[in-house]
């Protein structure tokens, strides 16, 4: 039985196409093991999903300023440690890493034993943890085509974004019930990643009278945000975060307000979810999620709202824009070329192991 090992974390993006690939990978016949932080998202996430875990030490790699980047390098020389002692524990033949500060320690260790890498990027420009792991990688996977021009032609794939197969199976009864909504008002949901998203959640919370006229919410706000004022709001369902039912309420859902991530964009699309994006600013950000929001809007297959734009009236007439012309986002997603990548990465773990 062959043996790898997966890495990534800091948000649930960095995690996800990851849980999109266990099945298949053990259906192949791989031993799968996870390296992550010790209190990160991931560790609650795999181990929910029976995944042997194991924790590193961990640093941000930032692009500013902050009293952290004179303690954080010396977490992240730990985690290296950390990382190669148990991956001489547990031998794998290969590593892939989603990305996110945690996967740089791993992959780093991984070359240092000889044992092959394959990262993968959802956004349009690498982040810094992969771009610090690019060049010890033997593949670079790719969600989108402009990608490839920051990458080694000769480990560069343009392969696309694994998703969550269950993510296609929901029931939206069972959604109607976990929400206690009717079938008198269509559905929208409000995601902001599983960090949540302040910005969003107050803007949705100042328009709520109007959007409660003509539509059931239901709204992921994230850990520690939801507001205890609302709980017996009629038609306005609130949860921090969603694992195992989160199916359901995408299948209830008529359309979706979410953020740029590229992961989550790709599930949207994946589901045909009629979808308003509403990206991270400069001011908070990369930039990363604004170039793919834009990319998605130039395909036909999402409508965007700048944060900057973010007031209660311009949010209210985008959500019933979308909401009028669904079916023609609809019809654009059902005619895209946009596929699962999963098989295409299984593929390329078996062959690089």
């Amino acid at each position: 039985m062959k043996k790898i090992v997966l890495t990534g974390g800091g948000s649930a993006g960095h995690v996800t196409p990851n849980l999109a690939l266990i099945p298949h990978l053990k259906a192949e016949g791989f031993e799968v093991f996870y390296i992550g932080s010790f209190t990160g998202i991931e560790k609650q996430l795999l181990e929910d999903a029976g995944i042997p875990y194991y924790g590193i030490s961990t640093g941000k790699l930032r692009r500013y300023f902050d009293a952290k980047n004179f303690t954080d390098p010396f977490r992240v020389i730990k985690g290296y440690f950390d990382a190669k002692r148990i991956m001489k524990q547990i031998k794998p033949d290969i590593v892939f890493s989603k990305g996110g500060f945690v996967s740089v320690p791993v992959v780093r260790a991984a070359h240092s034993l000889h044992i092959p890498c394959i990262i993968h990027e959802s956004d349009m420009t690498p982040g810094l943890a992969n771009k610090l792991c690019i060049p010890v990688a033997k593949k670079v996977c790719c969600n989108f085509p402009e990608t490839l021009r920051g990458i080694p032609a000769e480990k560069a794939m343009h392969i696309g974004c694994p998703i969550r197969e269950d993510l296609l199976c929901g029931d939206k009864e069972i959604g109607r019930s976990l929400c206690g909504f009717n079938m008198d008002k269509p559905v929208m949901m409000v995601i902001g990643g599983s960090l949540g998203a302040s910005s969003v959640n107050k803007s949705v919370r100042e328009a709520l009278p109007k959007l409660l006229e003509n539509y059931q919410i239901i709204h992921i706000c994230g850990k520690e945000k939801v507001d205890n004022l609302l709980l017996t709001t009629e038609g306005y369902k609130q949860f921090e975060y969603v694992t195992d039912d989160l199916k359901h309420l995408f299948a209830l859902a008529d359309i979706v307000v979410s953020r740029a991530g590229a992961n989550a964009i790709c599930e949207l699309v994946a589901m045909k979810k009629p979808n308003l994006l509403i990206p991270l600013s400069l001011a908070s950000s990369r930039g990363d999620q604004i170039l793919n929001a834009k990319s998605f809007e130039s395909q036909g297959l999402s409508m965007v709202l700048d944060e900057d734009d973010l007031i209660e009236s311009i949010l209210v007439d985008k959500i019933n824009e979308l909401y009028k012309n669904r079916q023609t986002y609809i019809d654009r997603m059902n005619a895209s070329n946009a596929g699962n990548a999963v098989e295409k990465l299984v593929e390329l773990i078996k062959e690089l192991s």
